[in-house]
């Protein structure tokens, strides 16, 4: 009898896009046609975006990936046997060998890719489950000590230290305490979360779990956006798989679908629409950790950062601090976007420049014309120029250099991009997604536009660049949340590394 032959075929957002659906059925009728007994085994995404569909093999020697595939290669994939892991033009050997994966430093997205996410059989295989055991055998205070160790900072923008957040938590009397997953990723060129919640969800889970059990939560939510239709059926499917496997005996998690605002990225209002409420921003104080949820303590993270803590348990908190820059310790998975010829997923201890990110492991723009601007953070982020490429991915460095991490998005421009267009793109969307609770974000965000406008036809450019910098300033110190708050960054990095573009003619 003829062995089974495992190929395995991403079921990531982005691998769909580009056809793996498509693919996975024409693997499957040729084998057919061969009388060859397949397995095909869908997967999460490597992070390697410009190569999808990226298929692998199972051989004796490991597994060998193939990429990009389209349809008119399945053929002559099987006539060059790749089965066997041969050579093909499509071939790209082992690739956790290939120099993009090579370089990484993976905690968080460790079994993105490799794994089946809805297979209890390869999550456990593959360290899964090992993390919540480590915390129920440290107890609550030893597995925070842990946490808090190991330096994590939350990875939705903040940086707020994760493991204060969950003594906060914990310390704080109620006979109710809740763990919220932010799941609402809105941010342009980020897409770290969904890759997780479709590639290994249940590690996710697991971390949420560990939440509940170190802050004596017995209940939490996942609030996710409504575009990833994709990541929701995963997420519902895996917490159904935790749930009859015990996962979830301490904590209870159910699943809970966004209305597509971006301002419910925010924490507070996150909270008010998990309430039931319209999604607008809360007044602080009270934080979250001390009333948030119903008014109880609530912790308040993000995917990453959830996701993260079983890996830290595991591996050792010790570790974990050994990597970093800084106060920024641990590891960042950062997400090339944009007009970049590599783009993708990459994991890196913080430390690492936007030179190196962009220019080394980006391989430049898509385009092939010079880079020259990037923006990191989101649509609120600064906009960096290449004199500030030598700038290292840390919290502290960007800050001294008025810009954010953020999510950890770089989003790349080349030399035909118009800043102070990007300036005004940037007051447009604080308009459309302002929650419309405080007048500077709401009102400013709209006189914002019609300043830029004025100094895109060329008139009064001087005093009107003079008006949008003290318009920003009010933005920055009078808005409720960071939406209003972080229009300044974007707006003003493009005047003062730009100033060319705001000089119309």
């Amino acid at each position: 009898m003829s062995r089974t032959h495992r190929i395995f075929v991403p079921a990531d957002s982005a691998a769909l896009a580009l056809g793996a659906d498509a693919v996975a059925v024409a693997i499957a009728d040729e084998a057919a046609r061969r009388q060859l007994s397949v397995q095909i085994v869908r997967t999460g995404s490597r992070g390697m975006h410009w190569l999808e569909p990226l298929v692998e093999v199972e051989t004796a020697s490991g597994r060998i990936g193939y990429g990009p595939v389209g349809l008119a290669d399945v053929v002559s994939l099987f006539e060059a046997g790749w089965l066997e892991g041969a050579a093909h033009a499509l071939c790209i050997g082992a690739p956790e060998a290939h120099p993009f994966m090579a370089r990484q430093t993976r905690w968080t997205f460790e079994r993105c890719g490799v794994v089946d996410p809805l297979s209890w059989e390869d999550f456990v295989a593959h360290g899964g489950g090992q993390g919540l055991a480590q915390a129920r055998a440290l107890g609550a205070e030893a597995t925070l000590a842990a946490l808090i160790e190991s330096g994590l900072r939350g990875r939705g923008g903040a940086g707020f230290p994760a493991g204060i957040k969950w003594r906060t938590v914990r310390e704080t009397q109620a006979n109710i305490r809740y763990v919220v997953c932010n799941a609402d990723e809105g941010d342009s060129g980020t897409f770290a979360d969904r890759m997780l919640m479709e590639g290994d969800p249940l590690a996710l889970i697991e971390g949420m779990a560990i939440c509940g059990f170190v802050v004596g939560a017995r209940k939490g939510f996942i609030y996710i956006r409504s575009e990833y239709p994709r990541a929701i059926r995963v997420l519902e499917q895996a917490l159904e798989l935790a749930r009859t496997r015990g996962l979830l005996a301490d904590c209870d998690i159910e699943l809970r679908i966004g209305a597509g605002s971006y301002v419910c990225g925010e924490e507070t209002a996150l909270l008010e629409s998990l309430e039931g409420k319209r999604g607008q921003v809360r007044a602080k104080p009270p934080l979250p950790a001390h009333a948030g949820l119903f008014g109880k303590p609530t912790v308040v993270n993000n995917v990453l950062t959830l996701a993260t803590v079983p890996s830290i348990l595991v591996r050792g908190a010790a570790g974990y601090a050994a990597l970093g820059h800084g106060r920024s310790r641990g590891t960042m998975p950062i997400q090339l976007a944009g007009n970049i010829r590599h783009g993708g997923l990459f994991e890196a201890p913080f430390g690492i420049s936007l030179a190196e990110l962009v220019d080394e492991i980006g391989g430049g723009t898509a385009s092939g014309r010079p880079v020259r601007a990037v923006q990191v953070g989101g649509p609120l982020g600064a906009y960096f120029p290449r004199a500030l490429f030598d700038t290292p991915l840390d919290y502290e460095a960007f800050a001294a250099r008025d810009g954010l991490v953020g999510h950890g998005g770089i989003v790349v421009f080349d030399d035909t991009v118009d800043m102070v267009r990007q300036a005004r793109f940037a007051m447009e969307f604080c308009a459309t997604e302002s929650c419309g609770k405080c007048t500077p974000c709401r009102v400013g965000s709209v006189r914002g536009m019609e300043v830029v406008d004025k100094i895109i036809a060329g008139r009064d450019v001087a005093s009107n660049l003079a008006l949008l910098e003290d318009l920003c300033h009010t933005l920055r110190l009078g808005s409720l949340c960071a939406l209003g708050g972080f229009v300044p960054f974007p707006v003003l990095s493009a005047v003062r590394h730009f100033p060319q573009d705001f000089q119309r003619p």
